[in-house]
């Protein structure tokens, strides 16, 4: 078993900062350019929230969760909950000496207490490649494994308005119990390329989307900002981005695409969104 856990800590900026960064500041603020390393959890703690978004890709190994110094605690889970989406092969994930298999775009709930949590994947030809998010957790609620057909499912948009999607529920209050994370994958249907579109903002919870499933040779703009000073960031396949509560977040890509949403907050209402006309974005 393999324990190599990297982090890095993301300060949280306010708008008027935020609209003063050039291309550069902007990436090194919001992007999260690399999630997966071979045999590394690798990991990004957010101010925002106290928000922890990464991934883990093992390969012929099993890789421990270890506690990161910013948490100042014996181990990862003692007061956290954790999220995690399998985009790779199939996997296995081991909580407490119970093993949950995950396949491609299934999930798994992991609630606070759990002290030991390790990773491996079936065939190190097609590694698992788990997209984890964690939140402080005030609750211990039980581990749940969640597959795409337990999960809460719209179908929203039109392929005329290039933003016809099914967005598939998987970590939200009708699904399983939680204490503040949420977390959901959309899926864009051929043709379609806009996600979350009319905009929004919640300023009660952050957000953080990962996107995949982009084709190759093909790119994300993912859009940020206050709705009226709007900002870009170009996101390449398997990359994340950081969206501070005050912040729309939309994307438009080259082709369609899948994208995992995950949030946490003071708000556990999905519909809780301060709407944005597509006319009133600057």
């Amino acid at each position: 078993m393999i324990m190599s856990t990297t982090y890095e800590s993301r300060y949280a900026s306010s708008p008027n900062e935020t609209k003063q960064m050039d291309t550069e500041t902007l990436r090194k603020n919001f992007l999260i350019e690399k999630l997966f390393e071979e045999n590394k959890v690798t990991l990004v703690y957010t101010h925002y929230d106290r928000y922890i978004a990464g991934g883990v890709m093992p390969i012929g190994q099993a890789v421990k969760l270890e506690t990161i110094d910013a948490l100042k605690a014996p181990y990862f889970l003692e007061r956290r909950e954790l999220g995690i989406i399998n985009i790779g092969g199939s996997g296995t994930v081991q909580v407490n000496g119970t093993v949950y298999d995950i396949d491609f775009k299934e999930a798994l709930y992991i609630g606070k207490g759990n002290e030991e949590v390790v990773f491996a994947s079936k065939d190190t030809a097609a590694p698992a490649k788990f997209y984890i998010n964690s939140a402080p957790a005030h609750h211990t609620y039980p581990t749940k494994k969640i597959t795409k057909a337990e999960a809460e499912i719209v179908e929203l948009g039109s392929l005329e308005t290039a933003n016809h999607r099914v967005i598939n529920k998987l970590l939200v209050a009708s699904v399983v119990e939680t204490c503040q994370l949420q977390m959901g994958m959309t899926e864009l249907k051929v043709g379609s390329v806009w996600n979350t579109m009319p905009a929004h903002t919640h300023d009660r919870r952050m957000e953080v989307y990962c996107y995949f499933e982009v084709p190759e040779g093909q790119s994300v703009c993912h859009f940020m900002g206050q709705p009226q000073e709007t900002r870009h960031i170009w996101l390449q396949n398997e990359q994340a981005v950081i969206s501070p509560p005050w912040s729309v977040h939309a994307g438009a890509a080259t082709s369609n695409y899948t994208f995992i949403w995950g949030m946490a907050g003071e708000n556990m209402d999905y519909g809780d969104m301060d709407g944005c006309a597509i006319t009133a974005l600057r």
